[in-house]
């Protein structure tokens, strides 16, 4: 073995890690799935909710509730909250209440949703319902059955509700209740889209819909009161400097007001000021980690799009590229980005999109944060976008490089072009 070896292979490096006390005394309360006790700014949802929810510890049917608002503005703690207090109620008053929790994101078919909300009350491993195999019928009818066994009043939260495929699982469960005997379901779904409910059936959207409640964004105030909050709990004491919760609530608050990305910021600035072993956390580790969120949020769209998206994205950066090369100082317009894509679209031998199509991905990707697309007038000629790049183009075609098919691709040389002004 040699020295260079022998010397690696002796070091100790996860005890020389643990050796340095770092700054977290709770990690785990930064993250967006801790519960603390008392949910700041959001008592007037809780109490809401409460309200149309307390049926259930008489025995009766508490009317379905659709929560809406945007990401990170406290709809599923104070749903999970609620559901934890209504349960723990009814264990004091010897009434039997059920919560069953389903993230519609990851069980997003009708049958993993019945199996889902099944299995949470049959113990017996042997019992339960596989993941597929079933007639959905029987998966419905097993539901049926073991939710009246139980008795008691069952209340079902579906997070990310618009995700679903298709209406009939909720059509199924809101009409549930008519063939109980002994116990009652309340639906609860949970959206970031205030339009959903306007493409449900409409037999599912009149009984899902009996109560509305709205969860409005956090103010750059109330953001911070939240951080003051988990730093308490997750940080030993003054690590932070004075401007660093600041800084993160103002950040998130441009941002429709996201506790979620408030507390990501704050984690992830605490945890590279402890890599580079920094007593102290302060304004340029916010910096670092809003720059870290967002690569790795570009990373996670990018590498999820379509293939058809990926290869606008890649017409653009290399559209970009020859521009560059050419000494060509004017803006990219869909035109010239479809010229390129249909050119990549043959040295795939994949069908080509028709403009208007490729016009709706090049919309798509301006909603997605990644380009800037700037509607234009050019008078008689009519009108088109001047395409920007949102993100580095180095990290964007770092990713896209990841598929061996644009690997080859982003080798592709754009012929000399005449550019009308």
């Amino acid at each position: 073995m040699s020295e260079f070896t022998r010397k690696t292979v002796s070091k100790d490096i996860f005890g020389r890690l643990l050796r340095n006390d770092g700054i977290f005394v709770n990690r785990e309360a930064m993250r967006p799935s801790y519960m603390p006790d008392i949910l700041p700014h959001r008592e007037k949802e809780i109490s809401d909710m409460a309200s149309i929810l307390v049926p259930a510890l008489r025995g009766e049917t508490p009317s379905n509730i659709f929560i809406y608002g945007k990401t990170g503005t406290g709809k599923t703690a104070v749903t999970k909250y609620v559901g934890k207090e209504l349960v723990k109620k009814g264990e004091e008053l010897d009434r039997k209440v059920n919560f069953v929790y389903i993230n519609c994101e990851v069980v997003d078919t009708q049958y993993r949703l019945l199996q889902n909300i099944s299995n949470h009350f049959i113990n017996d491993w042997s019992e339960r319902i596989p993941f597929t195999g079933w007639p959905t019928d029987e998966v419905y009818s097993k539901l049926r059955s073991m939710i009246d066994k139980n008795g008691g009043v069952t209340i079902i939260i579906l997070d990310e509700i618009d995700k679903l495929k298709g209406d009939d699982a909720l059509y199924n469960l809101s009409r549930i209740n008519s063939y109980l005997e002994r116990a009652r379901v309340s639906l609860v779904g949970i959206s970031n889209d205030l339009k959903f409910t306007e493409f449900l059936d409409p037999r599912v959207k009149s009984s899902l819909g009996e109560e509305n409640l709205i969860f409005p964004p956090y103010d750059a105030s109330e953001l911070q009161d939240i951080l003051k909050q988990r730093a308490d709990i997750a940080l030993k004491h003054n690590v932070l400097d004075d401007d660093v919760i600041p800084l993160c609530s103002a950040l998130a608050a441009q941002e429709h007001g996201d506790a979620r990305r408030a507390l990501d910021l704050l984690r992830i600035a605490a945890e590279l000021a402890e890599r580079e072993g920094s007593p102290r956390v302060t304004s340029r580790y916010v910096r670092l980690a809003q720059n870290k969120i967002e690569v790795d949020r570009i990373t996670e769209v990018v590498r999820t799009l379509p293939t058809h998206s990926k290869l606008i994205l890649l017409a653009i950066l290399l559209q970009e590229k020859h521009d560059k090369s050419t000494g060509n100082i004017g803006v990219i317009t869909t035109g010239e980005v479809y010229d390129v894509y249909k050119e990549l679209c043959k040295k795939i031998r994949t069908d080509v999109l028709t403009q208007r199509r490729v016009a709706d991905l090049i919309s798509e990707l301006d909603m997605l944060g990644i380009i800037t697309a700037r509607v234009i007038s050019k008078g008689r000629y009519g009108r088109t976008r001047e395409i920007k790049l949102s993100s580095s183009a180095d990290e964007i075609l770092k990713i896209l490089k990841e598929d061996e098919l644009f690997e080859d691709l982003s080798k592709y040389k754009i012929q000399g072009q005449t550019r009308l002004i």
